[in-house]
């Protein structure tokens, strides 16, 4: 019999993503997102209730996801995160015993342009699909938009990491 192991979450961010590095050096980036769903509630109303997911990303083969999350999304940003959930526990240093469960992404795609819904950007952050090309700031009309060719890049394709 085989196990399976899968999260696949479309939130928004809720705070800007959080890097640091290990004592070896390898990235890791930390951030949280919101999903909402509808139930009845006690009082067999429809209600929309909110789930928040702490997530963890960090460097898979040779993309750096943690890097990549940590520079392209900010607070309000829609993304879709794929990955697996892991509960860890710890003694904190008061010696009360911590738990915490945790979404460990195998793949972040970004869901809007930059600029839209508080910061984000469109693309992935590793996964296919990703054009290499950087999204435009938002709040250009259609007619604005230059053809892909002429499009400004104010990154070098060949430093992005997917």
């Amino acid at each position: 019999m085989s196990n399976l192991n899968k999260a696949l979450l479309i939130g928004r961010l809720t705070k800007d993503p959080e890097m640091r590095y290990t004592p070896s050096g390898t990235a890791v980036t930390n951030f949280s997102i919101a999903t909402n769903r509808w139930s009845s509630g006690p009082d067999g109303e429809r209600k929309e209730f909110t789930d928040y997911h702490n997530i963890v990303a960090y460097p898979i083969g040779k993309r750096n996801l943690a890097e990549t999350v940590a520079q392209y999304t900010r607070k309000g940003a829609l993304v879709f995160v794929e990955g697996r959930i892991q509960t860890r526990s710890w003694e904190g240093q008061d010696g009360q015993k911590r738990r915490v469960t945790e979404i460990i992404a195998n793949d972040v795609q970004f869901l809007e342009p930059r600029g839209a819904g508080g910061g984000g950007s469109a693309g992935s952050a590793g996964g296919a699909g990703s054009s290499g090309a950087p999204a435009r700031s938002g709040g250009a009309s259609h007619d604005d938009i230059p053809a892909p060719d002429d499009a400004p890049r104010d990154v070098d394709p060949d430093e992005i990491p997917f």
